[in-house]
């Protein structure tokens, strides 16, 4: 095949917004590759990628530290690889590799040349590899011949024949299979810089164009892909940066996976926006995160309120853990506990960022900055456009406009207090789903995300916004409604809970009752009558009270760790 066979680069967004947006400067036309050349002329011998301190436990290759031009150049050679392979602008590259430096180079090369990456978890094994594969059509499959005690490649090269439209296995490491190329021999070969500049010459790359087909969380039956251009991921970048305030002098540390919202746009986008270091950790291992913060003087990470909360809660651990460098915290994907969040800033001096968002559409986060109170910082986002007369000094404050809608009449809401879908318009917002004229539109009719999260305008001026629970998630007990995360949250309190998710089980009376699965702190054990007592003291509805208690080892997670909480109410039913 010659160069690039691509069908063409894929443009996401109508012209029309692409000139508002643009002309209003929320999109200010930069690419991925703009960017990343941008950061080799400012400091190409800086340090700029560090791989975990694990990486040879995960992959058969050794760990790396490279410079902005040493990434520059492993993302040119590797683009050469790709194009003298057939592979170009258009053609999506499925890519299943751990937090590594070659993952970031893979993603880069790729987007040099306008191919599009569709990433996948490690965790995803033969099931996953074929649905995704078949619904993005993947051209082609990167991976390592290794990942843990996996053999990766020589999987997918199995399922060949069950994606129509694979045409080609790449793999880094040793022993890569018969039928797969190796990017090891493939490195070995001479390559000429010029076939790549003549190339996107020849192919110009346009801040419209997809350049990542990234998959919902797994919490539905069946995931949904979510393409996303260079305009929307460096806008969401923009925002996630400045909300820590980072700057070229941040070391950052990445525990998330690199495959959708967290792992983008919590540090790998804001990095090359601004040109740091980036750090790379996987899987998640406690002491190696640990020794990673000291040792690489990180000042910035992201983390899961869940770990936040019990390393808190582990004072014998961080005191003998240098944690002097790190300044701040960015947390999510779920509600944060008032406790914790304080705990960190009065014990520590360290200030947590509180993110709310979707691979859809990443929406509000609530900084140090503008809400020093980490009381109101845990519990609010702020109501981005509202009338209160409170200004916020973030880029989201300006190019988002929020309606809080009553899911029943479709109405807005404007009274506190009474919770109603978030929607959301933004340059952060996705364009539409993969094959999106096959799926209900996730769009209102003002051209509004229509996120399925329900929240309530809150605090004394009306300027925030307080999550109250998935609209999906609710429990509807004899017609009244129950909000399980409103139950974790004050369940998370007990000192015998370690963690919690609270799931609806059919009731042939009421409809619906109330469980609480909860996994107990090591060494403690804990009853319905505890649970209920406890919450029985917080002085909430009597209607709200758990009927039934379930002991758990873990709870069930997807790849990125949301709670499955599907799965449980199936295991219930």
């Amino acid at each position: 095949m010659g160069a690039g066979s691509g069908t063409g680069a894929r443009r996401l967004h109508p012209p029309e917004r692409v000139a508002e947006y643009t002309e209003a400067g929320w999109w200010d036309g930069e690419t991925t590759d703009s960017l990343l050349r941008a950061r080799v002329r400012e400091h190409p011998d800086r340090l700029a990628l560090v791989d975990p301190l694990n990486k040879t436990d995960l992959v058969d290759s050794p760990p790396l530290r490279l410079s902005w031009a040493g990434v520059d150049a492993e993302a040119d050679r590797l683009a050469a690889v790709l194009l003298r392979h057939g592979l170009g602008q258009g053609d999506v590259l499925g890519v299943q590799l751990p937090n590594t430096a070659e993952q970031v180079c893979v993603y880069l090369a790729c987007w040099r040349i306008g191919v599009i990456v569709s990433p996948l978890p490690v965790q995803y094994r033969e099931h996953e590899t074929v649905q995704l594969g078949q619904l993005a059509s993947f051209d082609a499959f990167l991976t390592a011949s290794r990942i843990g005690t996996r053999r990766v490649a020589a999987e997918v090269l199995s399922l060949r024949d069950r994606i129509p439209s694979l045409r080609l296995l790449f793999a880094y490491g040793e022993g890569v299979p018969e039928g797969a190329v190796s990017l090891a021999a493939e490195a070995a070969l001479p390559y000429d810089p010029a076939e790549v500049s003549s190339y996107i010459e020849k192919h110009s790359a346009d801040p419209n164009d997809c350049i990542t087909i990234c998959w919902t969380s797994g919490t539905e039956a069946t995931p949904k892909g979510v393409p996303r251009c260079h305009n929307d991921w460096l806008a969401i970048a923009r925002t996630c940066a400045e909300a820590p305030r980072m700057t070229a002098d941040d070391v950052l540390l990445n525990p998330f996976p690199m495959v959708n919202m967290a792992g983008f746009a919590g540090l790998f986008l804001p990095w090359l926006r601004v040109g740091c270091v980036l750090v790379q950790h996987h899987p998640f291992d406690l002491p190696v995160f640990l020794r990673q913060i000291a040792e690489e003087r990180a000042t910035y990470t992201v983390a899961p309120p869940a770990l936040l909360t019990m390393l808190l809660a582990r004072e014998d651990l961080l005191a003998v853990t240098d944690l002097s460098s790190l300044t701040r915290i960015g947390s999510g994907s779920a509600p944060l506990s008032v406790a914790m969040v304080t705990g960190w800033q009065e014990r520590h001096g360290i200030g947590v960022i509180n993110f709310f968002g979707s691979n859809e559409g990443t929406g509000m986060l609530t900084d140090p900055y503008d809400v020093p109170d980490p009381a109101d910082r845990a519990r609010f986002f702020p109501r981005y456009g509202d009338s209160s007369g409170v200004r916020w000094s973030t880029l989201a404050a300006t190019w988002t406009s929020l309606r809080i809608v009553d899911p029943s009449t479709g109405a807005d809401i404007e009274e506190p207090g009474v919770a109603g879908e978030l929607r959301i318009k933004s340059p952060q917002v996705f364009a539409g789903y993969l094959k999106g004229e096959e799926l209900p539109s996730p769009f209102d009719e003002l051209g509004y995300l229509k996120t399925g999260d329900l929240f309530e305008i809150a605090g004394e001026q009306g300027q925030f916004l307080r999550y109250v629970d998935r609209a999906k998630d609710l429990i509807i007990r004899g017609g009244m409604n129950i909000a399980p995360a409103e139950l974790e949250h004050l369940l998370s309190g007990h000192p015998a809970v370690a963690e919690v998710a609270v799931v609806g089980y059919p009731d042939a009376v009421l409809g619906e009752r109330v469980c609480a699965v909860v996994v107990p702190r090591p060494g403690t054990e804990v009853s319905l009558g505890e649970v209920v007592a406890h919450l029985q003291s917080l002085h909430i509805a009597s209607y709200k009270l758990p009927e039934r208690l379930e002991v758990r080892g873990e709870l069930p997670r997807n790849p990125v760790g949301k709670v499955l909480k599907r799965e449980l109410r199936g295991e219930l039913s």
